[in-house]
């Protein structure tokens, strides 16, 4: 699936991003918690340098609560990172936001300068919500859709904290090919810029072996299919899914387990595992040196030009044939 979501404003709010950070002291990336790695921006890991770096796993609520515990273990061994989970309905928990910063950060005399911190993270995370709760008023406007924030702001949360807030951004180019499902199974892009179909059979592939009981029960199935087609189908008619003539409308059974996913309605789902992502990653740097070999097949064969095997036989045979048919054609004048 070809997803288009990097608006222009988003290309100017990772600039905006790049340009500030010389200017903060800790730097806060908003994860959605049932995609760490799909919704964690490469970009930043680029640049942050020797900064320490708060991941929030929200959503939490949302959330298969022991790979959650996994990709904490996994984001924590890196250098300068610490993490904290969060969810809207648990307010309390983003407040401890506060002392955790303050915590990495107490090498800065706060009596002297604030400690700026500067919050990023992807479309439709949250992060709107987490700035609300943390500044006990509204700041930032919130929506359950992506690209709600579109400008830079500085924020004054008080206890000589000021935050950075930035625009939801993606990144120009995603490698991994299932992560881009895995942000449009999550609401990271806004419809009109996914198809429904392509994600829907993705997210019910994975959903039927990760989570069978789950969906047995969300859709009240006697057993559980095998393939994502059949699944679908089984659900579109437990649903009311169904076209004239009896056909099952796969566009809107998607849909619905599309819309059920991102609501909760199916349970508390992760998406991907430490475990899994590695095994990609794996996939990925073998498809990445692949690649880079066919490529330098091909410049090699371009700088050899006509010495090339293939080109050398061909241009052999032509010349042979051309003498053959010249020495037919003296043949026949005589």
């Amino acid at each position: 699936m070809a997803l288009q979501w990097f608006p222009g404003h988003m290309h100017k709010a990772l600039k905006e991003i790049k340009e500030s950070l010389s200017q903060v002291d800790i730097l806060i990336e908003v994860l959605d918690a049932r995609i760490p790695y799909s919704s964690e921006n490469p970009e930043i890991a680029k640049i942050r340098g020797d900064k320490p770096c708060l991941k929030i796993l929200n959503k939490f609520d949302l959330a298969d609560p022991e790979i959650t515990r996994q990709w904490q273990e996994e984001l924590e061994s890196q250098r300068g990172v610490f993490t904290i989970t969060t969810s809207s309905n648990q307010p309390a928990d983003t407040k401890q936001i506060i002392p955790l910063i303050r915590e990495h950060c107490a090498g800065k005399d706060a009596s002297v300068k604030s400690i700026n911190a500067m919050i990023t993270g992807i479309p439709n995370v949250g992060k709107s919500t987490l700035i609300n709760i943390l500044a006990d008023r509204i700041i930032a406007k919130t929506g359950n859709e992506p690209a709600v924030t579109k400008s830079q702001q500085r924020i004054n949360l008080g206890s000589g904290i000021v935050l950075y807030d930035t625009p939801g951004v993606l990144w120009p180019k995603l490698e991994n090919p299932n992560s881009i499902y895995r942000l449009a199974a999550s609401g990271a892009v806004k419809n009109t810029a996914m198809e429904f179909d392509d994600v829907g059979f993705f997210a019910a592939d994975y959903l039927i072996k990760a989570y069978p009981e789950l969906m047995t029960t969300r859709y009240k199935l006697d057993e559980l299919p095998e393939t994502e087609l059949e699944f679908l189908e089984a659900a579109a008619k437990q649903r009311g899914a169904i076209m004239r003539g009896g056909r099952v409308n796969l566009h809107k059974i998607c849909e619905v387990l599309i819309t059920e996913l991102q609501s909760g309605k199916l349970g508390r789902i992760s998406l991907e595992t430490p475990k899994m992502v590695a095994q990609e990653k794996v996939e990925m740097a073998a498809a990445a040196e692949k690649k880079a070999a066919d490529k330098a097949k091909r410049k090699q064969r371009f700088k050899e030009g006509s010495a090339t095997p293939d080109k050398h036989d061909r241009k052999e045979k032509r010349n042979e044939k051309r003498e053959a048919q010249s020495k037919r054609m003296k043949q026949g004048r005589r």
